[in-house]
């Protein structure tokens, strides 16, 4: 570890707030404040990436040792470290919310590996900082389980994201109410190391410009600019063509990652603006969940079981809206706010065009045509109304022949028989059309195959799956992280004697709390 070379640019460029300390405050005129990360107990690794362990260019002897759980609990610092913590704000369900911040979230600092790559780390669950408004600053067990396995499961996905390096139990408790229903208790409490090239959000801009700070807005956009995104400063644009280049391309890189989330069934949950990255890298992993049986309107998160404004289907909208609110935070550096409204119908266009790749790809076609489109969301209606399992459907399609009418590949998917029994001429008129069109392709049969479990995964980090290593971890036995963690890794492969981990969601998990629905309870 004492080979990681900082170069804490963050802090280093931008203006800080002139106080340091965990003291709640408003904080203006800055981008962060230093702090410290609070010192825990009895440090102990739960879990670790090794993938990205090798990325940072730290040893596994290394990780072996009690250093490594100290220095990643926060307890002990390594040279060129400088922890502070981002001052920033956003939109919350809808609405301003002001200034929010790192409220537990504490950066040790920017680490560039032996390829040139810039990572930052971060501790989520390291203490309080001046932006945890009256919270400890910690995570509880259960919750950091969740991020630790679902940073790592979606880069394996192929989804845009921030990766997790580890996952340190702090030997101390935390009073947690997890139903927000008048009954906290304690629970074992953890801290993980996050880790991305960046950690600004569409809140970092929004704070500054709700507060006419024009100046702090517009170093904050350069900074970016130049750290985050180093082709658009090399490509000869400048001032306002420069912002505008940069904002399209936030446009561009939001569009592809929800894109990525309707292609595994993953609902984020809590999508305000403080929880959008500009890299386009899915961040703040709380109440999410993967969808068993299709639903556009489900959403895990009970803080939003009423509105349900992030719901599965809802996705896109949301990120749209939540652009529109990064813009309108930019409008103030743009005298003409076309190049805005460009950027805004780049995403339209960006999206309408990964939704196109996924139809194809999903469907196993070498490209989607106006029909497909048609026959695409066709299907989705039969898989809502029929109560089916959208993982395992699309991956069992790969195994149909369309021609037989046979659902037999597809059995395990449905969770309700009658409606199975019901909807079957439905399904068969569906794959009729399906064998038609599957014959105007140009995909042989083995590369129409291929194409399918390429694009559908076998294994996805259900709810139930995380909850089950999370009840034998609170018991003590770690195991069941590893074992899902080593599983996850290969999320379109065949893995003999794993089957228990592609199965659908059991009848006991249909409401019980972690499994179906979650509170940011953390």
């Amino acid at each position: 570890m004492n080979n990681l070379r900082f170069d804490n640019t963050f802090i280093r460029e931008l203006p800080a707030d002139l106080e340091t300390g965990p003291r709640q405050r408003q904080v203006r005129c800055a981008l962060f404040s230093h702090v410290n990360p609070t010192p825990v107990s009895a440090p102990r690794l739960v879990a670790h990436s090794s993938e990205v362990a090798a990325l940072l260019g730290i040893s596994a002897e290394s990780i072996n040792t009690a250093a490594f759980a100290q220095v990643f609990a926060g307890n002990e610092p390594v040279e060129g470290m400088q922890p502070f913590a981002a001052n920033y704000g956003g939109h919350q369900f809808g609405h301003w919310a002001g200034q929010l911040g790192d409220g537990r979230a504490i950066s040790l600092g920017e680490t560039i590996n032996a390829t040139g790559e810039r990572w930052e780390l971060q501790l989520k669950g390291a203490g309080p900082t001046p932006y945890s408004r009256q919270a400890d600053g910690r995570a509880v067990l259960r919750s950091s389980i969740r991020e630790f396995l679902c940073s790592e499961a979606m880069h394996h996905l192929g989804v845009p994201t921030t990766r997790a390096l580890s996952l340190v139990a702090s030997g101390e408790t935390v009073m947690r109410d997890m139903l927000y229903d008048g009954n906290p208790r304690a629970e074992p409490g953890a801290v993980v190391c996050r880790v991305a090239p960046s950690f600004i959000r569409f809140g970092n801009f929004e704070l500054p410009a709700s507060r006419g700070d024009l100046p702090l807005l517009e170093q904050l956009l350069d900074f970016t600019i130049h750290r985050d995104f180093p082709a658009l400063t090399n490509s000869g644009h400048k001032d306002e063509a420069l912002y505008a280049a940069w904002f399209t391309e936030v446009c561009q890189r939001s569009a592809e990652m929800v894109a990525h989330w309707m292609r595994v069934g993953f609902v984020h949950g809590v999508m305000n603006t403080d929880n959008m990255s500009i890299l386009g890298l899915t961040i703040d992993y709380g109440p999410y969940g993967w969808i068993d049986n299709y639903d556009p309107d489900w959403t895990p998160n009970t803080t939003d079981a009423q509105g349900r404004r992030y719901a599965f289907g809802r996705q896109a909208e949301i990120a749209y809206w939540n652009l529109a609110q990064l813009a309108r935070a930019l409008s103030p550096l743009f005298d003409d706010h076309d190049a805005l409204h460009a950027g805004l119908e780049r995403f339209i266009d960006t999206y309408r065009r990964s939704e196109h790749r996924n139809i194809a790809a999903k469907l196993g076609l070498a490209e989607c045509r106006d029909t497909d489109v048609t026959l695409m969301t066709d299907l989705q209606h039969l898989l809502h109304t029929t109560d089916v399992d959208m993982t395992l459907f699309f991956r069992g399609l790969a195994d149909v022949d369309p021609a037989s009418h046979s659902l037999t590949p597809l059995l395990d998917a449905f969770y309700d028989e009658q409606k199975r029994h019901d909807a079957t001429p439905a399904f068969n008129d569906w794959l009729t059309r399906y064998a038609a069109r599957l014959h105007h392709d140009s995909l042989d049969h083995d590369e129409h195959r291929t194409r399918m479990q390429a694009a559908n995964p076998r294994y996805v980090l259900r709810n139930y799956l995380a909850q089950q290593a999370i009840d034998r971890a609170e018991q003590g036995d770690d195991s069941g992280i590893h074992e899902l963690l080593d599983v996850l890794r290969h999320p379109y492969d065949d893995q003999p004697g794993r089957e228990a981990y592609a199965q659908r969601r059991p009848d006991w998990a249909r409401n019980r709390a972690g499994c179906s629905m979650l509170s940011c309870s953390s």
